[in-house]
This record gives structure tokens, C-alpha cells and sequence, in this order.
């Protein structure tokens, strides 16, 4: 799960009886009543004036990263590779792992609305929806990235990192790595693999059971609904990235119309749905299904290698290109450990920690990076990766690449899923 996620318990429905794994549920009402409404104002801590201050005040604070636990090579890149790094520095990094990324949100809406300065979340991987609630609710740190050296590796127009889901990031985040969605099939199932999404749901129906996507709100579910959005659009040029109601009443009735005749096609007749990515990528080790979705595709190289997914795993590039983005590290302003946080963030961007954090057999991550702006050394470490006989590079996946939605498109989507395909 290369992005943050969201999953949550089992619900039964009306209409049409369907179990899923993990059912839709919104943002818990804690994070809607502060982001929709006057909330207690969060501490403004004053930011060291240099990064020798930071580093000064950060030595022996310890640092609680918040995020995704269901990744295994996630965890073992934190704990093994950056916490190591990052204690050269004086600093202790705990992992704390969640389910859902706005079990974070909440404990820090929550220690905020208490008053307390001394929160206990310091960082959290997060983008998309997430961030934006954040925001509304003044939650975040802000205008402390411009203090990290390693952000000037970064190449300061880059669309991705300037916008999270159509948020301006504004310094209230640190970029992490980036993703870009992408479709996987098995070739000794499927010899002639379709080349568009339109096709990809026309080869789900004409083979009944063997696909299926995880249920929004999870993260991979959700973008998978907005790339069928963009489909029967006419393209994702014809999806307005802002949102509106007059563009969602214009465009989703297609899209649930498109969704709901194609679920008697999925695996299990589309009664029972995957929770997350990892519930799908096991079906699809199991050859119950011979496709699969995925943010961060270059963790596939390791899975093939270790006998995990089939031999014949192969990334499906569609003409019609896929969403990009990328996920960032996001500090509550009443972080405990603010010049901790900012040291951790510094160092996960640096060359070293970028170049690990993409090796197939760490993480797989697509660097935030321009390589360009690297030096000799920092550029061999990108140019040793080695080259994967499953997934093409990140120039050749992001081609035809479009932006993501505006956040507000999220849950949206989402609702409208649950009643209009899950709820029929």
C-alpha cells in the first residue's frame, strides 16, 4: 500500500444484500465538527530561525510517525533504514501504525479541541482528502519545509508537490515519494490485455469473475471510481478538477450507471468486495483474479521475485494514461517534537533515503527528487537501481498521466458509490 489508506468495519446494506470487507464510512463526526466548525485554535509554535537550530533543539526528542501499518516492507523501511539514519542526528523515531489514516487526524483533532500543546502524533504520511481536512481545521504546521536543506532537491514547479488533490500544500508538508496508479495482469491468463479502461471493463464482463476492486473509501478504490469517472467522461480532460455539485450531477449518474452493470461481472458476482489493496493483491496471488490495482507499482518487482504473485505479473499501461500523485509527511501544529519532526523529514529526503526507499527489495518508491538538481554522488544512487523485468519506469508509467481531482471529489464519489452501486 504505497499510499495512505482508509479502511473500516464490516457493514451490511440495504436493497441488494453485499458483504464487504471493509465498508464505506466518512470521516468520524470529531473530524467533521472541527473541520466544518470554530474549533480551538492549534498552538503556533515558533520555528527555529536556522536549520543549526533545529538540529540543536531536535537532539533527544523522540518522534512519532504515523501511518499505514498494513505495509510490511513500509515498516521495515522505517524502522530498519530511516530510524537508524535519523538517530545519527540524536533523534528517536517511533512507527506508530494505523489502519486508517484518519485514526491520526483524530487524535490530533481531538488533543486540539483539549488544548494541549503537547500532542502526541509529530508526523503523519497523508495525502489527498485527509490533508485537505486537515487544513480546514488549521491542524497543520505550516511554512516549515522551506527550512529543510533537502527540499532544494526538489524541483520547486513541480505540479505534484506544489498540490495535494488541488489543495495547495503552502509548506504544510513534506514530500515523500510519489505514485502513480496503475492496472496489473496476469499475462499467462490474459494474452491479449485490453489498452484502455473502457476495455478493462469490457474484459471484466466478458470474464466473469476474474476482476474486481477494492470498496471505497479505501484509497485504492476510491481512485479506481475516478478513473471510470474520467472513462465514460469522455476522458479526463471532461472531469473539472474543482468540484461542483452541478458537475457531479452532470457526470457521476454515467459513472454508478457503468459500476453497477458491471458488478454482477466481478469476482463473487460483486456481493463481496475486497477491503484494501492487500485483499486484492492476495486474490490475486491466488489466481482468483487475473487483474489487480495499485499505487505504488514498483513493489511488484519483489513480489514476483519472491514467488508472491505469478511469474507472468506485467504492468497494464493504458492509452488513456492514469492518475499521479504524491504522498507527503504532514506535522500537527501541536507536535512535542516539532524540530524532531522536521529533522526526519529533512533526512527522508535525502538522496540516500530516496535512492533505499526505491530499491524493489526495501520499498519500491518513486523518488520526490529531481535528479537534475542532484550532485554526481547523488545521482550514481538512482542510476544503480536495478532495472525491474515487471515494471517499466516511472517516465514510461506516468506518461499520459493525469492530475488528481480536487480533494472535495473524494468523498463525493465515495458516497454516491455506497448507495448508487453498493446500495442497489
Amino acid at each position: 500500500m504505497p499510499l495512505p489508506p482508509s479502511t473500516v468495519s464490516p457493514t451490511a446494506t440495504p436493497g441488494r444484500a453485499r458483504r464487504v470487507f471493509a465498508a464505506v464510512a466518512g470521516v468520524t463526526a470529531s473530524a467533521f465538527a472541527l473541520a466544518g466548525c470554530a474549533a480551538p485554535a492549534a498552538p503556533t509554535p515558533e520555528l527555529p530561525e536556522t536549520w543549526d537550530a533545529v538540529l540543536e533543539e531536535a537532539d533527544g526528542q523522540t518522534v512519532q510517525l504515523w501511518m499505514y501499518g498494513g505495509d510490511d516492507q513500509g515498516n521495515a523501511y522505517i524502522d530498519d533504514v530511516l530510524a537508524p539514519a535519523v538517530a545519527e542526528h540524536g533523534v528517536t523515531l517511533e512507527r506508530v501504525p494505523v489502519t486508517d489514516t484518519r485514526d491520526a487526524l483524530n487524535r490530533v483533532f481531538t488533543e486540539i479541541q483539549a488544548g494541549r500543546d503537547d500532542g502526541t502524533v509529530d508526523l503523519i504520511w497523508v495525502n489527498g482528502d485527509n490533508f485537505r481536512t486537515g487544513r480546514e481545521a488549521n491542524a497543520w504546521l505550516c511554512d516549515w519545509t522551506s527550512l529543510l536543506p533537502n527540499m532544494a532537491l526538489t524541483a520547486p514547479d513541480d505540479p505534484l508537490l506544489l498540490s495535494d488533490f488541488g489543495t495547495s500544500v503552502d509548506g504544510c508538508e513534506a514530500p515523500w515519494h510519489k505514485a502513480q496508479f496503475t492496472l496489473v495482469y496476469n499475462e499467462d491468463a490474459i494474452a491479449d490485455p485490453p489498452q484502455t479502461m473502457a476495455e478493462v471493463l469490457e474484459w471484466a464482463e466478458a470474464n466473469p469473475g476474474r476482476f474486481t476492486y477494492p470498496a471505497p473509501p479505501d484509497f485504492t478504490g476510491s481512485v479506481f471510481v475516478r478513473e471510470v469517472l474520467a472513462s465514460v467522461s469522455g476522458g479526463a480532460d471532461e472531469v473539472p478538477l474543482e468540484y461542483s455539485e452541478e458537475a457531479f450531477d452532470e457526470l457521476s449518474p454515467a459513472l454508478y450507471e457503468r459500476l453497477a452493470d458491471l458488478a454482477p461481472s466481478l469476482w463473487r458476482g460483486g456481493d463481496t468486495y475486497p477491503a484494501n489493496e492487500a485483499e486484492l493483491g492476495q486474490l490475486f496471488a491466488d489466481r482468483q483474479v487475473d487483474m489487480m490495482m495499485t499505487y505504488g507499482p514498483a513493489t511488484l518487482t519483489g513480489l514476483v521475485a519472491e514467488g508472491t504473485y505469478p511469474e507472468g505479473t506485467r504492468v497494464l499501461t493504458l492509452e488513456d494514461g492514469t492518475v499521479g500523485n504524491a504522498s507527503f509527511l504532514g506535522l500537527p501544529a501541536n507536535s512535542d517534537a516539532v524540530a524532531g519532526a522536521m529533522v526526519v523529514a529533512n533526512e527522508a529526503l535525502s538522496a540516500e533515503q530516496q535512492a533505499a526507499k526505491a530499491q524493489p527489495d526495501v520499498w519500491g518508491q518513486f523518488t520526490v527528487l529531481d535528479l537534475d538538481l542532484l550532485d554526481a554522488e547523488g545521482r550514481a544512487l538512482f542510476e544503480a537501481l536495478p532495472a525491474s523485468p515487471v515494471v517499466p519506469p516511472y517516465e514510461v508509467l506516468s506518461e499520459n498521466a493525469h492530475a488528481e481531482l480536487a480533494a472535495e471529489w473524494v468523498p463525493a464519489l465515495d458516497e454516491g458509490w455506497r448507495t448508487e452501486v453498493l446500495g442497489r
